[in-house]
């Protein structure tokens, strides 16, 4: 069973690292961290790096598509039309396609969300909408079909245990869970927006400022991926009018 884990410049190592802990002891498990060239790539930290072991190229069937979130590089990765186009070739033929965090928004790029049901980290929750998905606030992991996303950061080891689950069977997926030790008791209840006080939602932001999650580069680029994506579905419903009419 062959796992790619997409790993692009300015990703969460958590979103992929979270689920790869779990979905490596999966039977026969063949792990690949991808992107358009091999070797290391920095995180959203700037400090931590990770290995790209295989190419996009390399990679044309994986059974398993695990793409990550990032805080400052979705919308610049959600542009990449060479990434965007091997999700849309991969997806026809993988068993499960799945996103951690603001990793949805990509699969959204992707058009891969359209009509669906989507979670992603509640930060990036809006943007889901223009590529046509129904966003879930509430859901830490929703499924559709082959299609898995997971809100925030954390919920990756959700997203793991769930498809472990779905693809080994409960006991195993109970056992994996003991083998890491997953059973959490925060010392807090403030991990979901619901949860938050007003202060606690406004220290959170300026953190993420604070550690370059709103950079002028990536707002830009949020921009400009939005109004991409308005124009696709306004040009799509002119279509679609423009058939109706001539059918008519």
């Amino acid at each position: 069973m062959q796992i790619a884990f997409v790993t692009y410049p300015g990703m969460t190592a958590l979103d992929a690292i979270g689920p790869y802990e779990i979905l490596r002891t999966l039977p026969d498990a063949e792990v690949r961290f991808v992107w358009h060239e091999t070797g290391p790539i920095a995180t959203d930290s700037e400090v931590l790096l990770l290995g790209v072991t295989h190419t996009l190229a390399e990679t044309p069937r994986p059974d398993i598509v695990v793409v990550p979130g990032s805080g400052t590089a979705t919308a610049t990765t959600a542009r990449d039309e060479a990434l965007l186009d091997w999700l849309r070739s991969v997806e026809k033929t993988a068993t499960w396609t799945v996103s951690v965090c603001s990793g949805s928004v990509i699969l959204g790029a992707a058009g891969l969300l359209n009509g669906k049901d989507a979670t992603s980290h509640w930060r990036a929750l809006d943007l889901l909408r223009p590529f046509g998905a129904r966003p879930r606030p509430d859901e830490r992991v929703v499924r559709v079909g082959h299609i898995v996303t997971a809100a925030g950061v954390s919920a990756g080891i959700d997203l793991g245990l769930f498809l472990t689950g779905e693809i080994a069977g409960r006991e195993y997926a109970e056992a994996v869970q003991l083998s890491i030790e997953y059973d959490p008791q925060p010392p807090f209840d403030s991990g979901h927006t619901s949860k938050a006080t007003t202060a606690t939602k406004a220290r959170a932001h300026k953190i993420m400022m604070r550690h370059g999650m709103f950079r002028p580069a990536e707002l830009s680029a949020g921009t400009r991926l939005l109004w991409d994506a308005s124009l696709d579905r306004l040009r799509q419903k002119g279509f679609q009018r423009h058939r109706a009419r001539a059918g008519s």
